[in-house]
């Protein structure tokens, strides 16, 4: 997958320009006494230039979705843009017991940071706890452990944001028009991250008064649940003007049934950012119109922590000597005016 060191918002990369040319600016134009600089000023931050040698033990769920495949290509891709970074990347699993042994495997060896994106946050916390108590720091991809102590970094997406821009975006299309009826295809009902992008897009509606959500169904983040479903809510929503699909994958699905049923007269709004939905989205002959990001470059910005981390440098634009404690991604709104910059990210 091609890589892609910015996005919109803050730029948490160790590939983004160094600390050093966004941070010399001086309020004279005569030259200064290095004494009288701030400390941040000659911060170490992390660049493309090799340094300390850094063994990163990466540790994920099994590829079964579309992102999560893209998040395993980010991490390799990234790690190899690096001479003094070696991955130790174990066999993705589902299954609890089997992804702590892997990271057992990778503490026993001694790597120096691991980058976890756990199948079950909670489920994992201990032996998150067991790496860092070993003086192994952990970066936490995404599905965040129940403690901060069983990380250094958290790193990961925004559910709750995915549905606030899905509403806002839906909401400043159909403002002008009365009595307009929203539906919404969900992923996983028994997932936190399903509810928070509910809820987000829930509270977005409530700016808009003239705009009334109708019909909600849960899908499972397939294909095939996505066509199922999608099926069940055009049977039984003879009318409604937008839809919000929380999953490009089962949008895929939804997409199918929406095509069976030759509807054509409302738009629709996915989640993730899929390639596929990217194309579409710029070929503009269909229902899709926009979906909201929910990154998986994240995993190429974990290396790029966790190689920071284990040369004890911060990150190139920030002040800061330590790398934060936590990072929120941004869920930007891709439509057509801003599709082809966001289609190298674009996963299969």
């Amino acid at each position: 997958m091609p890589e892609i060191t910015s996005r919109r918002g803050l730029l948490f990369g160790a590939a983004a320009v160094s600390a050093g040319a966004l941070l010399t600016g001086c309020t004279s134009n005569e030259p200064s006494d290095s004494k009288d600089e701030p400390a941040g000023n000659n911060q170490p931050a992390a660049d493309d230039k090799p340094g300390k040698q850094v063994t990163i033990g990466f540790a994920g769920p099994q590829a079964d979705h579309g992102w999560l495949n893209a998040i395993n290509d980010n991490a390799k891709s990234r790690a190899e843009k690096y001479s003094d970074v070696t991955l130790e990347i174990t066999e993705g699993s589902n299954d609890t017991a089997q992804q702590i042994g892997q990271i057992e495997t990778l503490i026993n060896k001694k790597v120096d940071v691991l980058v976890v994106l756990p199948a079950d946050g909670k489920a994992l916390t201990q032996v998150g706890l067991k790496a860092m108590r070993a003086g192994i720091p952990v970066v936490n991809l995404d599905r965040i452990f129940n403690t901060p102590q069983a990380y250094r970094c958290w790193i990961g997406g925004d559910n709750y944001g995915m549905g606030l821009n899905a509403g806002h975006y839906i909401g400043e299309k159909l403002k002008g028009k009365a009595n307009a009826r929203v539906i919404e295809l969900a992923g996983l009902d028994n997932l936190e991250l399903t509810k928070q992008r509910t809820q987000g897009f829930d509270d977005a509606l409530k700016n808009y008064p003239n705009i009334r959500k109708v019909a909600r169904q849960a899908a499972e983040f397939t294909v095939e649940s996505g066509q199922a479903k999608m099926a069940q809510l055009l049977q039984a929503q003879s009318r409604f003007d937008a839809l919000w699909n929380h999953d490009d994958d089962q949008g895929v699905g939804a997409l199918r049934a929406i095509e069976q049923a030759g509807r054509d007269d409302f738009l629709m709004v996915g989640g993730a950012g899929a390639l596929s939905a990217f194309q579409a989205i710029k070929q503009d002959d269909g229902v899709l119109k926009a979906t909201v990001l929910y990154p998986p470059t994240m995993a190429a910005s974990a290396i790029d922590l966790a190689r920071a981390l284990g040369q004890g440098k911060g990150i190139g634009g920030m002040a800061e000597f330590e790398i934060p404690a936590s990072i929120t991604l941004y869920s930007a709104v891709v439509d057509k005016t801003n599709v082809d910059q966001y289609m190298p990210t674009g996963f299969k």
